[in-house]
């Protein structure tokens, strides 16, 4: 973009106007840019893989972030380099999230990647409570004090294109700052100097002593608690009060390795339509998800629930009877469709009347521990709804709550003994665009004080048995923790 151009697009009424350049990257990859770009505070690694088998197209580095949200409580809290700058207690914190983003202006310009910036972070489980006011606070201890919600202003990023073997820098550049365009060309520059650095390598992960016994884990549940929990539910349902609720429990364990090892050995053990790595400072998120919770994409709206589970074989055999087993069995069947039903529902709030379809259903996705029943519903978003009114009909997803989904949401309330935070909620980014995508936050890891916390539930239904939850949730954190366990021993061993 030449400086006239830039001049235009600012006295055109744009605040934020996109610098960048393109440049080959068949010698580096997601994780090496990452760690010679954006390994600090307030920085993120976003990857994919597309139905467990393939490498999604873009990667997505963001640049260590100066201003950053944070929601407790009604509470915002926005820092710019550490410092806090604006504080407010609010009504709706999501409106209020949706209001601040509509402060930058950013100019489009074609020829740039789908995504060039925006808000990144989360939105707790908890973040429901601002939309159903019925909910009220939520009444468990909350031991580990993430926010409700944190969100990092992303106005720097690497999209790395895997396919082409090409990278897109991006840095958002403010045109009232004294000699704007040429502190952002300048800035362009310091990262083709730090693209061309080399890194030092990191500690070597011996697959070979991987599958060594699983880390020692203390949970928010005993196993007779959670069997009661489970039987619990079943009384409600029983009664009428609910068809299903999820019921999850938390497993801690001490953690001395450094967070981007855990992600390093994640994505190899559990590649997934979602990986992420966010370094929030003093708390880490790593996590593998394959489920999306709700992604906005041109005005289209699509859910995709998860339900319906079974280890992987050990052969091809072994996966295809498992498959077999999976799709003949009544329960998960059941509980798959009214979760398609659900999910229908939800994309119904927000869409265009008529346009409501599935568009896959109950296909079988594979994962390197588990495998799932997947189906697709879409919508086409009724103006002048927006992203954010997606997001909160559909936060959080039926597949981690139940149904009905504010029942379901007392009942976890009641049962389960701690708040649940980052898990359950999204994970993901509001585009500047009006595009959003966002993860279910679940196979996630929270690292804070030296401990690490993932957290796994089972959706109970009128048949359930309470032994099989217990295993189900437990089959759902192997990978996390064979991750956790290849890490730390290569940091001890090295």
């Amino acid at each position: 973009m030449t400086r006239e151009e830039f001049l235009r697009l600012a006295a055109e009424g744009h605040n934020r106007i996109p610098l960048s350049f393109e440049t080959l990257a068949d010698f580096d990859t997601p994780l090496s840019l990452y760690l010679k770009l954006a390994d600090a505070p307030n920085s993120y690694l976003l990857e994919s893989v597309q139905g467990g088998e393939k490498w999604g197209r873009y990667s997505i580095i963001g640049l260590p972030c100066r201003t950053v949200m944070r929601v407790q409580d009604h509470r915002i809290s926005i820092t710019t380099d550490g410092v806090e700058t604006e504080t407010c207690e609010v009504e709706d914190p999501l409106a209020f999230v949706e209001s601040f983003q509509q402060r930058y202006r950013v100019a489009p310009v074609e020829g740039l990647p789908r995504f060039n910036g925006g808000l990144v972070g989360y939105f707790g489980y908890d973040s429901v409570r601002y939309v159903e006011r019925k909910l009220g606070n939520c009444p468990n201890p909350d031991p580990l004090g993430t926010p409700d919600i944190l969100l990092m202003v992303s106005d720097a990023v690497v999209v790395f294109d895997n396919l082409a073997g090409k990278l897109h820098c991006i840095v958002l550049v403010d045109p009232s700052q004294p000699d704007a365009y040429e502190a952002g060309q300048a800035r362009l520059q310091s990262l083709r100097a730090k693209l061309r650095q080399s890194i030092t390598p990191r500690l070597g992960l011996d697959f070979e002593k991987s599958n060594g016994a699983e880390p020692t884990f203390r949970s928010s549940f005993s196993r007779e608690d959670y069997e009661q929990a489970v039987n619990r539910i079943k009384d409600y349902i029983l009664a009428g009060d609910c068809m299903q609720v999820v019921i999850s429990q938390r497993m801690s364990i001490p953690f001395k390795a450094a967070p981007i090892d855990l992600y390093r050995a994640l994505r190899c053990f559990n590649p997934t339509p979602y990986m992420y790595f966010f370094n929030f400072g003093d708390f880490h998120v790593v996590g593998s998800s394959p489920e999306v919770l709700v992604r906005v994409e041109e005005g289209l709206v699509t859910v995709r629930p998860i339900a319906g589970t079974r280890p992987r074989g050990a052969s091809e055999e072994a996966d295809l009877a498992l498959e077999q087993d999976l799709l003949s069995d009544a329960k998960e069947l059941a509980e798959h469709l009214m979760l398609i039903d659900l999910g229908r529902n939800d994309v119904g709030r927000v869409a265009e009347t008529g346009t409501v379809r599935l568009t896959e259903k109950m296909v079988i996705e594979r994962y390197s521990n588990v495998m799932h029943i997947v189906s697709n519903v879409t919508g086409q978003l009724k103006a002048p709804l927006t992203a954010m009114d997606a997001l909160r009909a559909i936060l959080p997803a039926g597949t981690l709550s139940g149904a009905p989904k504010i029942r379901a949401m007392e009942i976890i309330d009641e049962l389960e003994p701690v708040k649940r935070g980052v898990y359950g909620g999204a994970v993901g980014y509001l585009a500047w665009n009006g595009n959003m995508d966002t993860a279910i936050a679940i196979r996630t890891a929270v690292i804070k004080d030296g401990e690490l916390h993932v957290q796994a539930g089972a959706g109970i239904v009128a048949d359930s048995q309470p032994a099989l939850e217990w295993e189900e949730t437990l089959n759902k954190r192997r990978a996390m923790f064979r991750a956790v366990a290849l890490a730390e021993r290569d940091q001890q061993e090295n």
